[in-house]
């Protein structure tokens, strides 16, 4: 049975590849979902950890947005009501310019600055624009280059000043061995702490990183009768006697962009999209569902990556506040010593759960654009050879994304229940913040 299904799985992603966007003329509504689509193959190919994949989606989104919104009016500027941003361009009485073209040049030219792929961005965006400038005088189509690359600048400005440089060059985290309580590397690979400093990047929507305060949780306690060890128990139960409906769900919202394989001596890595790239093909899948326009895909992109954004930020805060061990370290110190979560174990404290937090962020985003109970089928993981699961809701989706983890064995059911409740809270106050 499961070999048919694999079959079934190859065949249909290949049928998905061959329906991928090519470099021709499609409608200017598949604009956007060509840009970020390509976006995200460039993010998986150049391994950017989720955290900072979700710097380049919401700077490249913004910047897409702000160029297109000048289309028609009643799309005010995103950037206006964010930390960080110089006034965006406006365009000139008496000039007239193509927003596409605008918004393509935008979109490119910031991608350059924040991926390792400054060349094949080039090629893509020659690509595009030789396309959609077709039936347009040169005049028109300068001006709409001139302004797109104005746009860029002042993204390209805002990102200096982000603190992402800095952050790369600041200590590497130390471990404290000796206190049994704090999270410490896991095998097998026993990785460095994952960007333990983004706590110290600028927000977009809110004023400072721990503006949403984190729920309080379970002390690590080892007296079997501790909260703690009642909820480090349940997830060693629910390792040993997963359903194969958890174990395809925990693969589902894996989303880990960089998985290390072993046999033996040999290692080899799997690619695959962040969580943050699984939310934005959501966002697509829903912008296609209700027949969006490019202005209304464009915001809708761009509301759900300064959700994903915020809420990194937030839960990594926490995350190195508390420094909370993983269930694998506790496990293998308290009940089985060759125990191994079943999805691999990331290498950063636990609490709170990074995929709860930012996918109910993006999940509230969606929800606030196209309403509760948008009921979608979710195929955006075909491509890495998975079956499609079909959701009630955003916020349903969110909730499975959360409790994948906790199936997974690398969070506690307090670390994703507390991060689902932290997510929500992050976007509420950006949609605040957004729609004043």
């Amino acid at each position: 049975m499961r070999q048919i299904l694999q079959a079934v799985l190859i065949i249909a992603s290949i049928f998905y590849s061959s329906c991928q966007p090519k470099t021709q003329k499609s409608a200017p509504n598949e604009v956007p979902h060509i840009l970020v689509k390509k976006l995200t193959d460039i993010i998986v190919v150049d391994i950017f950890t989720p955290p900072v994949a979700s710097r380049i989606y919401a700077n490249c989104t913004l910047a897409m947005y702000e160029a297109m919104r000048n289309k028609e009016n009643g799309y005010p500027s995103v950037t206006e009501k964010l930390n960080g941003f110089d006034p965006m361009p406006t365009p000139l009485n008496g000039k007239n310019y193509d927003f596409t073209i605008a918004g393509i040049q935008a979109f490119c030219e910031t991608a350059k600055k924040v991926t390792f792929s400054a060349d094949e961005i080039k090629q893509f965006q020659d690509s595009m624009l030789t396309v959609y400038k077709q039936d347009l005088s040169e005049e028109v189509y300068a001006n709409s280059i001139s302004f797109g690359q104005q746009v860029a600048d002042v993204m390209g400005k805002s990102l200096a000043t982000d603190n992402y440089k800095e952050t790369r060059g600041m200590d590497r985290f130390e471990v404290q061995t000796e206190d049994r309580k704090r999270w410490v590397p896991t095998s097998p690979d026993y990785g460095d702490a994952l960007e333990p400093h983004w706590l110290k990047m600028k927000t977009l929507a809110l004023k400072s990183p721990d503006e949403i305060k984190a729920a309080p949780y379970a002390d690590y306690n080892e007296d079997t009768s501790s909260a703690y060890y009642k909820e480090l128990k349940e997830v060693y139960d629910i390792s040993k006697n997963l359903s194969e409906e958890q174990i395809d769900i925990a693969i589902f919202w894996d989303d880990n962009p960089f998985v290390s394989r072993h046999k033996g001596h040999v290692m080899f890595q799997d690619k695959k999209m962040t969580p943050g790239g699984h939310w934005m093909a959501i966002t697509r899948k829903a912008c296609r569902d209700k027949g969006y326009d490019m202005l209304a895909s464009a915001k809708a992109y761009t509301y759900t990556a300064i959700g994903l954004y915020d809420a990194f930020i937030s839960c990594w805060f926490e995350k190195y506040r508390s420094v909370r061990i993983r269930p694998q370290t506790a496990i293998q110190r308290l009940i089985e010593e060759q125990w191994f979560s079943y999805i691999q174990t990331p290498p950063f404290p636990e609490y709170t759960s990074g995929h709860s937090t930012v996918s109910a962020s993006a999940a509230e985003m969606l929800t606030h654009i196209f309403g509760d109970n948008h009921a979608f089928t979710d195929s955006s993981e075909l491509e890495y050879n998975l079956p499609v699961r079909s959701f009630s809701s955003f916020r349903q989706a969110a909730l499975e994304a959360s409790v994948s983890r906790v199936y997974g064995g690398i969070h506690y059911r307090s670390g994703c229940e507390n991060g689902n409740l932290q997510g929500r809270q992050v976007a509420a106050l950006a949609i605040e913040r957004l729609e004043k």
